[in-house]
């Protein structure tokens, strides 16, 4: 019989099985992606209460079985984030952030670091709404693509290397570009630039702001990094604005 995996984890998605059963979509800062079943989870006596709902931190006992499916055999809370659950703002920013991290981030490799960034996303959106604006959410998909090792270059033209006259850009050239070289990129303004530099330099709880128009820039930036380099389409921040 294989050892009981004990590690933390973040559910991401939990999904109905069966009369009483879950399945789940979990992040663990050492194995990556794992799918798990928790058996009997909705039963109004089951022992693991609602400590498995998604964007839960928990502490979690697997059982390795057969097949892709881990069984749930122990569970405890570390942080339940309930308040973020308040407000249809943080609940859909939490969705979010949890989705994109999964496209991402889909296999069972593991990279502590991303763990530690939804966690630490999670507890931001749970400890005040504000943090659920548009801008916080393309901060957290930079510190994303950085940990994936695809952030955009932006000290300079990605084709040439010129350092000045940064006008447009390009996923397919990998980042910012010149004038000069910006014939199959998009316009992308001062504002959205330093946008993007500030938001990969400085902690998610200090993301900076930007207009509207300056974050659908960086936001067709981001998306396009992230399906032209990984082949992944991201669900859109900016709904509405």
């Amino acid at each position: 019989m294989p050892a009981p995996l004990k590690t933390e984890a973040i559910v991401l998605r939990s999904i109905r099985y069966g009369e009483a059963d879950r399945i789940l979509h979990l992040y663990t800062p050492h194995h990556g992606r794992l799918g798990a079943i928790a058996k009997g989870v909705r039963r109004a006596r089951s022992r693991f209460g609602a400590r498995l709902e998604p964007f839960f931190h928990v502490r979690i006992v697997l059982h390795e079985g057969r097949g892709e499916l881990h069984t749930v055999t122990g569970v405890d809370t570390v942080a339940a984030h309930g308040a973020l659950r308040e407000q249809a703002a943080t609940l859909d920013a939490a969705a979010r952030a949890c989705d994109a991290l999964a496209r991402l981030f889909d296999s069972s490799q593991p990279h502590p670091e991303v763990f530690r960034l939804l966690a630490n996303e999670l507890a931001l959106l749970s400890s005040d709404p504000a943090n659920a604006r548009p801008a916080n959410g393309l901060a957290f998909r930079l510190k994303l693509l950085l940990a994936a090792g695809i952030m955009p270059q932006l000290a300079s033209c990605a084709e040439c290397g010129e350092a000045e006259d940064l006008q447009g850009f390009s996923a397919a050239a990998g980042g910012v570009v010149c004038s000069s070289c910006e014939a199959a990129a998009f316009p992308f303004g001062e504002e959205a630039y330093r946008f993007m530099v500030a938001a990969v330099g400085k902690p998610l709880a200090e993301a900076p702001d930007a207009s509207a128009p300056a974050l659908r820039q960086a936001e067709r930036a981001i998306s396009e990094t992230a399906e032209h380099h990984a082949h992944v389409r991201l669900r859109p921040v900016l709904v509405g604005l």
